[in-house]
């Protein structure tokens, strides 16, 4: 690109109020760039376009231009094939009259011949910046809307993936007679409008439709438009947090209660009884103006009261009452406020002026709030649990953030009930402060954090967050929920680039280039967190699937076809090997159906014989295990229907079957380890006793149990996809 040439041009170029620039002086910025263009002649509406076709040549298309005229081909000022000077001047007339004062030049163009149309274009995403698109192009862009977007700037690698990701790639290659598509020209137009977008901020979109592909597979651009804000503002990106203010609130060594209350109903009693119920060694100190004894301690009128150092202030008081709280804060040198209380940004006009307010009297005071509007936070490495809601998950390694706290208490309780360990949950509340994007800085170069777990509705600096999580995703997998998918985009696009532009598909696009697993139900956070934190990832997408059943077998392969996963045929060798194991009528094939036999041996053997095929990287094994909760209900059942039966019997049977089961998840742990393959089980049955987790301390991995073939496909699914972007991002 020729840099001052092309920023000559922009700036020398007018626009109008709606910032277009015309395409006869679009073009010449793109040719400045690189961009191969189509030979034009630009004429006067009082000039004679009919003379002008002569120079070029018979046939060709007259245009009708304007910068008010944003898509001439919708507004009838296209007119192709016209074979002499008199079609030439009657078409232009025609077009004078229907575009009036807004028609300020002729634009004519050879009539070229193409084999294909295709769009490329850049639109600026108000959190993540300029965002490049390429796809179907010609009239029915929208409609087809076979599009691919990167956020730029764009490397060779992304633009390789934008090209396998259309649905129409087919297109690319040769085309009834026609030559493939010149994708090394292709990969200079985009890499061109990428660096064009990032080295000129003032430009907003970029639309270059269509790209007509010649019979020698070479690109042309045939259209095409800029649209320019000079005006647009820079975007107010916020400081990171000191690591300092996490340490205070995560590991306290004093904290005061401000709000504490006696009264069940009142949060400062719920989060003061919560603290207090567990063995969190750090200082607990209650206030409360009224003083007095709470809970069996002394309450104390002010913090100031304390006479010892605090760490962090949990504070419940009405929101009216808490700017009033950062002069004591101050001066106590509490560095931390995890801000419960509700009645801020939240509740609209008044509630926001007031956040507003206490942030700048806090960054003011030294005082970081975490907060306001949160659920609270834990650390069960600390046994510290300062939250309304009393759910007690062992530590671990997933680091949880939800931007609901009704979201991340029903995880929490989730991951108690199937033993997934949390290094560390915070409900993000309003963000006043401390942002999504300081939480997964923080988590980064924690040791205790393995995976960070996202549920996101709303971005406040897109750039940092993109940056951020880029960065996380080469040390630790990042698992993100959005909410708001379907939220709309720019309704007052004026480009067809930007009229495809929406919320959530530039989200998803940041996701991929990120390394970020983008999942679509809460469930899967949790499911991919126990994967990622207890199996080793698979080296690629081949599944080797082992069956008590041939149903799930051929539901569990449907599944992986779905989610770009691969079921291989077995190699003869593994046949035969099976069929010495298994009767004659076994499936003979991938998957493996065990048919229903009770040998404890038969599965054990089987899922070992296809963790040592080299052409399988995961196992899924449906219906082994939860088979003691039927073998359970059958077994009361005989007592009940036989008193002869001894009851003693029974129950030894009982214990005999749980503890084959037992040892079976100890022996899929063992193979794991032995062969460095992800092996996930499908339960048979589950019941209140039943865990997604089955941790073994001296082990490296973990057992893991999912209750459907989908959770465990989507969690093979998600663990590829991340070893995919780390082999592609260590390859860039």
């Amino acid at each position: 690109m020729n840099t001052s040439t092309v920023g000559e041009l922009i700036e020398s170029c007018p626009s109008s109020g709606n910032g277009v620039i015309p395409e006869d002086r679009a073009k010449r910025i793109f040719s400045a760039c690189g961009i191969p263009v189509v030979a034009e002649k630009a004429v006067a509406p009082d000039g004679d376009p009919g003379a002008a076709a002569v120079e070029i040549g018979f046939p060709v298309v007259l245009k009708g231009c304007g910068s008010r005229i944003l898509h001439k081909t919708d507004a009838g000022l296209v007119r192709v094939g016209l074979a002499n000077p008199g079609e030439v001047r009657q078409a232009a007339g025609e077009m004078i009259a229907r575009a009036g004062a807004d028609l300020t030049s002729f634009l004519l163009q050879p009539q070229l011949q193409g084999t294909r149309e295709l769009v490329a274009g850049v639109f600026r995403d108000p959190l993540f910046g300029p965002v490049v698109l390429f796809g179907l192009g010609g009239i029915h862009t929208e409609v087809l809307n076979d599009t691919v977007i990167r956020i730029a700037p764009l490397s060779e690698r992304l633009i390789e993936e934008m090209f396998a990701e259309l649905r129409a790639k087919a297109l690319l290659g040769a085309y009834r007679g026609a030559r493939p598509v010149n994708l090394e020209a292709m990969k200079r137009i985009l890499m061109a409008l990428s660096d064009l977008a990032v080295a000129y901020p003032a430009i907003k979109e970029i639309d270059v439709n269509p790209i007509l592909i010649d019979r020698e597979g070479e690109p042309v651009a045939v259209d095409g438009l800029i649209i320019v804000d000079r005006d647009r503002g820079e975007v107010r990106t916020r400081t990171p947090i000191d690591t300092r203010a996490f340490m205070a609130c995560y590991y306290p060594k004093a904290v005061a209660v401000i709000g504490a209350s006696g009264t069940l109903t009142k949060w400062g009693n719920s989060v003061t009884a919560n603290i207090l119920s567990r063995n969190f060694q750090g200082q607990v100190y209650l206030v409360n103006p009224r003083g007095g004894e709470l809970m069996g301690r002394p309450v104390y009128r002010s913090i100031a009261a304390i006479d010892q150092p605090v760490d962090l202030a949990v504070v419940t008081i009405p929101a009216a009452k808490v700017l009033d709280l950062i002069p004591e804060l101050r001066q106590k040198g509490v560095k931390a406020m995890l801000l419960i209380t509700s009645g801020f940004r939240e509740t609209g006009g008044e509630g926001a002026a007031l956040e507003t307010r206490l942030v700048e009297a806090a960054e003011e005071a030294g005082v970081v709030i975490f907060g306001p509007n949160t659920m609270g936070i834990c650390n069960p490495w600390i046994d510290f649990f300062c939250s309304g809601v009393h759910v007690y998950p062992n530590p671990g390694g997933t680091a949880l953030v939800c931007q609901s706290g009704n979201m991340g208490t029903q995880l929490l309780a989730f991951a108690e009930q199937q033993d997934i360990g949390i290094r560390a949950f915070s409900g993000s509340g309003n963000e006043a402060m401390v942002t999504i994007e300081d939480y997964i800085q923080v988590f980064e170069d924690d040791d205790k954090t393995s995976t960070v777990v996202l549920y996101v509705e709303s971005i406040k600096d897109g750039k940092r967050f993109f940056e951020c999580t880029r960065r996380v995703s080469r040390k630790k997998p990042v698992i993100i929920l959005k909410g708001g998918r379907t939220g709309k985009g720019s309704a007052a696009a004026a480009s067809h680039t930007g009229a495809i532009a929406s919320d959530h598909r530039v989200f998803a696009a940041a996701c991929r280039q990120a390394g970020i697993i983008q999942v679509q139900q809460p469930m899967e956070l949790l499911d991919l967190s126990a994967a990622f934190s207890s199996l080793p990832l698979p080296k690629g997408n081949r599944v080797a699937i082992m069956t008590l059943g041939g149903g799930w077998g051929v539901i569990a392969t449907d599944l992986c076809l779905e989610n770009d996963l691969s079921v291989p045929d077995l190699p003869p060798a593994i046949i035969d090997r099976l069929s010495a194991l298994l009767p004659a009528y076994w499936s003979h094939g991938n998957p493996v159906d065990i048919v229903g036999e009770n040998d404890p041996n038969i599965p054990r053997t089987a899922l070992e014989e296809l963790l040592r095929w080299d052409g399988c990287d995961a196992v899924i094994h449906l219906g082994i295990h939860g088979r003691s909760i039927l073998a359970g209900r059958m077994l009361d059942s005989v007592g009940k229907s036989d008193p002869a039966y001894p009851p003693a019997r029974i129950e030894a049977i009982k214990k005999m079957v749980a503890a084959m089961e037992a040892d079976y998840i100890r022996h899929v742990v063992t193979l794991t380890e032995r062969y460095g393959k992800p092996v996930l089980g499908v339960s048979l049955h589950t019941n209140e006793d039943m865990r997604t987790v089955y941790r073994f301390d001296d082990c490296r991995y973990q057992g893991v149990f999912f209750s459907s073939p989908e959770r465990a496909v989507k969690a093979v699914a998600g663990m590829f996809r991340y070893r995919q972007w780390l082999t592609g991002s260590s390859e860039a």
